[in-house]
């Protein structure tokens, strides 16, 4: 591994090796059309009601944003996406980006895809977690009601047990077949259902090393707390903790309903105070490496570097050995994002993915528009990736 020091996340020759001119220029054109905020919101509007209406806008989608941000729409179709990032050094995280189902025949549906990327994985070295979202597999509603601690009806309870067989079913399975599986979070008035079932699955599959992951929304200002919080579970009870750690998805989201409903946000009060969450997470964990697996899920350059500075740390004084680095902790990012930092990160010698959803296009819809929104919302994030566009352009075609 690449002291810190020497990891360089202005390189492009090596964020961007993989893709063509014509990529680039794709992908510059998509960022700068996410840069304007109202077009964005228009857009992605207009065209979720185009595909309810059944408009021809999917073949609008599909070249543009669906092209950059997912892998295809089934696991062969992304079987290419994967073989590239592989020869990169880079792990793929399939995601198979369907969610929010009312109908069981559907969720059913979901499940049986989702057990499909854990037998990719089995099969495939360069799929290095396997992932799925609690919405995909169960109804919000009855998550919310049980989140709530409402009391539930003979009809609800069973359902809720329906989605608990789901949970575990596939946790078993990437348990049974030595794959480490993310839970992804949700919203947070229905994420305790989630938390509960989580840390249920971690208790019965993490005895031995950690294959169950629940991810933590640091945006949110409790989750620093529940960190700890579990932590003295797992040591008391004598297992062990995946922790997927992101800042999180649903900020405007959760504040508008914090405020219509008369409660308090669950949100911090600024980006400052993620970060230092974010970061005081990674660094908890970290001394208590032994305790846990990480990854860190991040776009910020700066949380990316302290956490290298920490397996440094954690190294130097013999708390891991530099043999299980890549075992314990990992970063990832999102396929389409932030090149920089994964492809200069795997260079360094760190364990390092991508997470590659795939799916039908009206079905990833939702993962699509979220991806538009948080690319106008984050500070920055539009305009660093098209100054890293044009500096890799410039300097492939300079002249000598």
């Amino acid at each position: 591994m690449t002291a810190s020091s020497m990891i360089d996340f202005t390189n492009t020759e090596i964020a961007f090796r993989r893709l063509t001119d014509t990529d680039l220029i794709r992908a510059y054109s998509l960022f700068k059309m996410l840069a304007h905020q109202t077009l964005v919101k228009v857009g992605t509007k207009a065209i979720a009601i185009g595909m309810k209406l059944r408009l021809p806008v999917g073949f609008l989608v599909e070249q543009t944003i669906y092209k950059h941000f997912c892998g295809g729409d089934s696991i062969d179709s992304s079987q290419s996406t994967i073989e590239s990032l592989a020869r990169e050094k880079v792990s793929t995280i399939l995601d198979y980006s369907v969610e929010g189902k009312d109908d069981e025949s559907a969720i059913d549906a979901t499940c049986a895809e989702i057990k499909r990327t854990i037998d990719k994985a089995r099969t495939t070295k360069s799929i290095s977690f396997c992932v799925f979202k609690p919405t995909g597999i169960a109804r919000v509603s009855i998550l919310e009601k049980v989140s709530s601690g409402a009391t539930l009806n003979k009809t609800d309870a069973a359902e809720f047990e329906r989605a608990r067989a789901r949970f575990e079913d596939l946790c078993r399975e990437a348990a049974r077949h030595n794959i480490r599986i993310f839970i992804d979070a949700e919203d947070s008035w229905y994420q305790k259902a989630i938390d509960d079932m989580a840390l249920d699955m971690m208790r019965k599959y993490n005895r031995e090393k950690p294959l169950v992951h629940t991810t933590l929304q640091m945006y949110r200002h409790d989750r620093l707390a529940y960190l700890k919080e579990i932590a003295t579970t797992a040591r008391k009870e004598n297992f062990c903790l995946g922790i997927k750690l992101v800042r999180g998805a649903y900020m405007e989201k959760e504040r508008e309903r914090a405020s219509a409903k008369g409660y308090p946000s669950p949100i911090q009060p600024d980006k400052e105070c993620t970060d230092r969450d974010y970061d005081a997470a990674l660094t908890f964990m970290m001394d208590n490496v032994d305790l846990f697996s990480i990854c860190a899920g991040s776009h910020n350059e700066a949380s990316n570097l302290h956490l290298v500075r920490l397996i440094e740390k954690a190294v130097a004084s013999g708390k891991i050995l530099e043999k299980d680095v890549s075992s314990r902790v990992h970063f990832s990012q999102l396929l389409g994002m932030s090149d920089h930092l994964s492809f200069n990160l795997a260079h360094a010698g760190f364990a390092v993915s991508k997470y590659v959803p795939y799916g039908p296009v009206r079905e990833v819809l939702p993962y699509l528009t979220r991806r538009a929104e948080e690319n106008t919302s984050i500070r920055g994030q539009t305009g660093r990736e098209m100054s890293l566009i044009q500096r890799e352009l410039g300097r492939r075609h300079q002249r000598p």
